[in-house]
């Protein structure tokens, strides 16, 4: 199939799935960086337990790949009588899967706190919280804009994952959709490679969004 009869017949979709991507990269985004940062919180916090369990959820949930997650998501919780939709075991796994480097990303970007900050905070008498709110992830997330962009293009990519499940037309996502065209008409390779050009602007965007936002807040050392 033509780039034109392509686009002529199924260029409304893409548009949909275009920003059905964008949708879901956005939301899953925020929901990893939130539990990211409570799962970092449980690792550096003075309670033995809960650093355990912050080190494991990011040792096993880093080192799952998506489609078994997905797959654990849609046919083992079923069984456990927890009901969940496609869409929303899209969602989950595409939130709890990042939300592990991000606990690792802001961990590295605590290493670059000065120990004296830390001191000095003690030596006021602030709490493990107030340190953690006031002092601690504020810098964390400053210094790693960067590797945080990197996670937004990867999430991004790893909405993919609801091509793997029978999402209706109107949830598709790029490659979702992509898959709902070759399996009725003869798309082809030109089908993947608009996909994978919208997916290549929307990197190219965050990219430099991002390399300009490290730019502002950058901490000079």
């Amino acid at each position: 199939m033509s780039l034109s009869a392509l686009l002529s017949q199924f260029g409304d979709m893409y548009v949909r799935s275009m920003f059905n991507t964008w949708r879901m990269t956005v939301l899953c985004f925020a929901g990893a960086f939130l539990l990211g940062v409570i799962i970092t919180v449980l690792r550096v916090c003075p309670i033995r337990p809960l650093q355990i369990f912050g080190d494991l959820y990011v040792q096993i949930f880093r080192n799952i790949p998506g489609a078994c997650m997905l797959l654990i998501l849609t046919s083992v919780l079923p069984r456990l009588n927890l009901m969940i939709s496609y869409v929303g075991c899209v969602y989950v796994a595409t939130i709890m899967i990042p939300s592990a480097f991000c606990s690792e990303h802001l961990m590295s970007g605590m290493n670059t706190i000065n120990p004296g900050e830390i001191e000095a905070a003690r030596a006021l008498g602030l709490t493990f919280t107030q340190m953690t709110v006031k002092i601690i992830i504020p810098q964390a997330v400053r210094s790693t804009v960067l590797p945080m962009t990197s996670l937004l293009v990867g999430t991004m990519l790893t909405t993919a994952l609801g091509s793997q499940v029978p999402l209706r037309p109107n949830e598709l996502e790029l490659t979702g959709l992509v898959r709902y065209i070759n399996s009725r008409a003869v798309g082809g390779i030109m089908a993947f490679a608009v996909a994978a050009a919208l997916y290549l602007a929307t990197a190219l965007i965050i990219g430099w969004a991002g390399a300009m936002i490290d730019r502002k807040v950058r901490i000079l050392r």
